[in-house]
Order: structure tokens, then sequence, then C-alpha cells
């Protein structure tokens, strides 16, 4: 074992430690004790259902913990870099939230800004350089193209403020870009499973920062305080995903894996993710939001499960709160979004192990990546039933060494 794994191992055991501390499930020493000997943490007690007949078909939290960080190995920051995970996205330009700059001491950094290789011109076309080839210039091109469509996700009557305030003083351009955009994202570089997201929004009177209101001068001094976030395009969902419950964002979780005895990427598990009162201003499961499968070919939804409190699990047909139908529900364009997810897996081969969150935007397959994750929670997929009770999937793990 070289110094590497050595350290992802003792960080995973810490990992799995901390959140075995933090746990609010209390189950008797005797079953605590057994569900340790066997990989378990005591809230996965409550979800899943261990016996000794069953427990061996679920990857137990040990090996979600401790193993399956190490799948990608040194190209797992491609997934956990949000900056670079952006970067790596480039050819799905049209499935790319939009990264307008990252706040780091204070200051903005531009990332979705100008080239210095091209110039604009005022109607907003690029065009190339004397210096490039005329194989760049087709490049550029066919990247101009994937920018207006981009951009036609967004609203063109609003001018970008970069135009009128060249300050790099963080806090002053996120003012001006909320004034120009309403709503935005800011996203800590390297969080993930939903922390340190603030989704920000301008109001008539102050700024709203995941439901909390900010009058102008905390809002400023909130950003300021910010190191190494990323300044994001708010992704307006579709009505689907709109209509199953508002108040969040409601994104769909798909892992995929790559067959190397196949050669090709397959999706091992799907489910979408519904928002709660409990769970906003996101729609997390750990949080308290709902978890549907989907059926992998036909794209529908199963009953939204939501998490225990002090007892069993709750599954609902309809939203408990909105009463929206969830069982039986169809994912508009389905089998477009599960194959361009699995382009992206393919055209992404070197990193094996990849959880995509997505928010659905249309109604014909149209979708944005909202983030990747290196090691998923499986909580809420693995309470629809034990991942490894699937040969491929079993398979995959094992070739990887998470046993």
């Amino acid at each position: 074992m070289n110094v590497r794994t050595l350290y992802h191992t003792a960080r995973g055991l810490q990992d799995l430690a901390a959140t075995e501390r933090e746990s609010a499930a209390s189950p008797s020493l005797r079953r605590r004790l057994w569900l340790w000997r066997r990989g378990f943490l005591s809230r996965s007690d409550a979800v899943y259902d261990l016996d000794e007949s069953t427990y061996r078909d679920y990857l137990n939290d040990y090996r979600r913990f401790v193993r399956t960080k190490q799948i990608n190995g040194t190209w797992s920051i491609a997934l956990s870099n949000k900056l670079l995970f952006h970067r790596v996205m480039q050819p799905f330009d049209d499935h790319r939230m939009g990264v307008y700059g990252m706040i780091r001491n204070g200051s903005f950094h531009s990332v979705d800004g100008g080239d210095s290789r091209r110039e604009v011109t005022d109607g907003g076309a690029v065009v190339p350089t004397e210096s490039e080839s005329e194989g760049e210039t087709d490049s550029r091109e066919a990247a101009a193209r994937r920018n207006a469509n981009v951009a036609e996700r967004r609203d063109s009557n609003h001018p970008d403020p970069r135009s009128s305030a060249e300050t790099r003083n963080a806090a002053q351009r996120v003012v001006e870009r909320l004034e120009s955009d309403g709503r935005l994202v800011l996203k800590w570089v390297r969080g993930g499973g939903g922390n340190n997201v603030l989704l920000c929004e301008r109001t008539d009177d102050g700024y709203r920062v995941n439901g909390d209101c900010y009058a102008e001068v905390e809002f400023r001094s909130l950003v300021s305080d910010l190191e190494e976030y990323l300044v994001c395009e708010y992704v307006e969902q579709g009505s689907f995903a709109d209509g199953l419950y508002a108040e969040t964002p409601n994104t769909i979780r798909i892992i995929t894996m790559y067959d190397e005895e196949r050669d090709e990427p397959f999706i091992a598990a799907a489910i979408q993710r519904i928002g709660t009162a409990d769970s906003a201003p996101l729609d997390n499961f750990t949080q308290g939001g709902l978890s549907a499968e989907i059926d992998l070919e036909t794209g529908e939804l199963g009953p939204g499960v939501s998490p225990p409190g002090d007892g069993d699990l709750e599954w609902h047909a309809v939203h408990p709160e909105t009463k929206t139908p969830v069982e039986g529900a169809h994912i508009p364009g389905w089998s477009e979004i599960r194959e361009r997810v699995l382009e992206m897996a393919d055209t992404c081969s070197f990193v094996p192990y990849v959880g995509w969150d997505i928010i659905v935007t249309g109604d014909d397959g149209e979708f944005s990546v909202i983030e990747a994750n290196s090691y998923p929670g499986l909580k809420s997929i693995q309470v629809h039933g034990p991942l490894l009770t699937d040969d491929r999937v079993r398979r995959f793990y094992e070739r990887h060494g998470v046993r």
C-alpha cells in the first residue's frame, strides 16, 4: 500500500467515524456492534433492509467512505474541483451551467470571460485573430455555435455587468451580476454533497441567501468573506422538475460506471430527488428530501421515499405537501438524457466512477449538469434496493478493489 492509499484510507476512516458520531440513530449496543462488524453505520439500519441474508448485497458504509474514494485515483480531482470539472465539460457546452468567475482573496477572477486570442464584435460574434490557422478557425466557429446555444438560455436583454464595471472587487461584481440576472449560485470550488452552496436572489428590499434575508451591507460582507467560491448561473428548471416542488431545484442523480471488459460506460442507478420544506432550499435526501427511483428504460418514477426521523421510512405516491403525483410520472426526454450522459461518461472514461447531478430544463431532453461526484453517497440510491444484486455493478466494484 503506497503513501497516497494510506492517506486516503486514514481520511476515509476519519470521515466514517465522524459520521457515526454525528448520527442521531440510536440502535441498541448489541445491534450497533452487529452493524459495525459488517461495515455499516447506525443510520444505515433505518434505511436498508439489513439482516444476515441481505447485508452482503449492499455496498456498506466502510466501502463507500474508504474504498470508493480510491476508484478514480488521482483523477478524482477532475470531479471534486468544480472549476476543473467545468473545463472538463467543455465539449458538452450545451449542458454546462455558466460560471461567471471565482472569488479569491476578496477579488473576482473571470472564468467564462473573454479569450485573449479572440476578438468580439459589437454584435457579439466571435472572430479569430490573424494568428489562428484555418483549423483553429473552424474550432473557434464550433465553439461560438456552442456558446450561442448556451446564451439562448440566458436573458439577452441583460448586459454583462463586466462591460460596465472592470473592478475586481468580488462583492461589487456579485451585486452587479444579481442586478442583471436576479439570481445566481455561489459554490465552494471543492465542496460536495450540497454543502457550501449559496442560492442568492435579488429582492425588492435587499437580498435572499438560502431563504434568509440580507441587507446590502450584510450581503456584501458575506460575499467578501468567501474564499474560492464560484459565481455560477442559476439554472432554471423546466416545467416537469418545477411541477414536482417549485421551492427547490429538483435534480436527478445518475451513477455511471465504466465497464472495462466491454469498453463502455453503463448506468448503475438513477433517482429523481425532490425537495420538501425540510430539505429546502435544496433537495438533499439526507436533509429530508424525497428520492424516487427512475426506471432506466422508460424514465418512469417509482414512489418517493423520505428518510426516517424517529420512525420508519415514509413512501409517497404523491408529494406530501403539494400532492403532485410522483409515482408513475415520466421524466420528459429521458432516452435523450440517458444517452447523452453515457456519451459524457465515455468521454471521461479516465474517471470510471461518476455520480452526475443534472437538472431537466425542458421537455425534449434538455438538461444542465450541476456537478459531478467522485464518490457519491448511496443511501438515496440503495434505499430502493441493494446495488450488489446487479452482477455488472458487483464486478465493477470488485475490479476496483471495493470488497
